[in-house]
């Protein structure tokens, strides 16, 4: 199998998908197609008409109960991040970024190995990069990776193993930042991916097929045809423990849920709060995978409260330089939440509520929560539970323009605007 020209290959079964410019081009799926027609105003003065003859029969309608907010403090186990980009160590951007894990109430993270101008493929280097990373910040818990490549032997994940490496990531190749060494097809790693089942080593998937004009491939359907992919891999390999990194689509969410324990999905904090209006109208904002529908932000909160372990915490926080985000050229894709990982996510659970996006207030609980950001993840990476505890309280911060180090200047998401404090306790 290859997805290198052709119909999308990355479809294992690729169905011939007719219908509207929305379904083509990746705004609506099939599940939410709806035919359109045009409806003349009189017709609409008609229903209104009637819906007012109906209620003056029926008589005044109870109103609903208005939605309780979040509580004002929380006092949460410290969280786990299990998707974060820290850059090259020794480097600027390591240098400033590394210190605001723990200023989030994180003390673990899953470190992803997509450096520049060379992935981490090797046991040796993913150990060199922790421990340039220790040197930073030595009371954070740093869970390395290695970047699957045709360089990864089968006696790499086997040493992968006993050194502590906790996963190997796959980018699709030309998907994302520095995915230029990724896999083209699956098939070829078989073998490895088996060894990798066997050594209980975890399969971390940025779930996006390549970007297509050919195939019909854009940022707003890549996530959903990258999908019978991530089938096809938990079918071969059930014993495989894989994560849907960075879910951002109802059917991302829904795909997750319809596969065994061993396959389980993390979720941002930016895609809980953002749609596609909001990323296509400012480059602080702009990701990959991009987020998607008003619909698919839904189900992602929706995922976040009724996790039960399905969903947890990993923020893709994405630093780049401010030049790299507002340059010339092509925009850099990421957005940067380390510093306030956990904070954004209330604010994001804040404003659904508000919308009504989460219909029941009482299903945002301390287990819910703790769950998430903390418990969660380190029971799928086999890391012990959290021993400290963090306190967070409404709007007890503001979040600065930008952060700026030796050589560094970085603009963090929702830059300027209110969020809750973090403090150790």
């Amino acid at each position: 199998m290859t997805w290198a020209a052709g119909r999308s290959a990355w479809e294992l079964n690729p169905s011939n998908i007719e219908g509207s410019w929305l379904i083509d081009h990746g705004l609506v799926s099939e599940r939410q197609q709806t035919t359109f027609t045009e409806i003349p105003f009189n017709h609409l003065s008609q229903k209104e008409e009637t819906k007012k003859s109906k209620k003056k029969k029926k008589g005044r309608r109870k109103e609903t109960a208005p939605t309780m907010p979040l509580k004002d403090s929380y006092q949460l186990p410290a969280a786990a991040d299990m998707h974060v980009h820290l850059r090259n160590a020794p480097g600027p951007i390591a240098q400033l970024v590394t210190p605001t894990i723990r200023q989030a109430g994180v003390d673990c993270v899953f470190v992803m190995p997509n450096l520049a101008p060379r992935p981490v493929v090797s046991v040796a280097e993913a150990l060199e990069y922790k421990r340039q990373l220790q040197l930073i910040d030595p009371d954070v818990t740093y869970l390395m990776s290695l970047y699957l490549h045709s360089s990864v032997t089968l006696d790499e994940i086997r040493a992968a193993k006993k050194a502590g490496i906790a996963g190997v990531k796959a980018y699709p190749k030309g998907a994302t930042t520095n995915s230029e060494w990724g896999v083209v097809s699956f098939e070829p790693f078989y073998e490895v991916l088996a060894t990798m089942e066997e050594e209980g080593l975890v399969l971390n998937l940025h779930g996006e097929a390549p970007c297509s004009c050919a195939d019909g491939v854009t940022v707003m359907n890549a996530e959903m045809k990258f999908l019978p992919v991530l089938k096809d891999l938990a079918q071969r390999f059930p014993k495989l423990k894989i994560v849907l990194e960075h879910c951002t689509s109802a059917d991302g969410v829904a795909a997750v849920k319809s596969l065994g324990a061993n396959v389980v999905g993390t979720i941002t904090a930016h895609h809980l709060a953002l749609i596609v209006d909001d990323w296509s109208a400012n480059v602080n904002n702009y990701c990959k995978p991009s987020a998607k529908s008003p619909e698919d932000r839904r189900a992602l909160l929706n995922a976040l409260i009724n996790s039960n372990g399905k969903f947890f915490l990993g923020t893709d926080s994405a630093p780049h330089d401010i030049s790299a985000k507002k340059g010339k050229g092509n925009t850099a894709a990421g957005v940067f939440t380390q510093p306030y990982a956990i904070s954004y996510v209330l604010t994001a659970l804040e404003e659904a509520l508000e919308r009504g996006d989460i219909k029941d207030e009482a299903a945002i609980t301390q287990e819910t929560l703790s769950g998430f950001f903390s418990e969660y993840g380190r029971a799928f990476y086999g890391v012990a539970p959290a021993t400290r505890q963090v306190l967070l309280k409404k709007d007890g911060q503001v979040i600065p323009e930008s952060f700026k180090g030796d050589g560094a200047e970085i603009v963090p998401f929702r830059a300027g605007e209110k969020t809750w404090s973090v403090e150790w306790l």
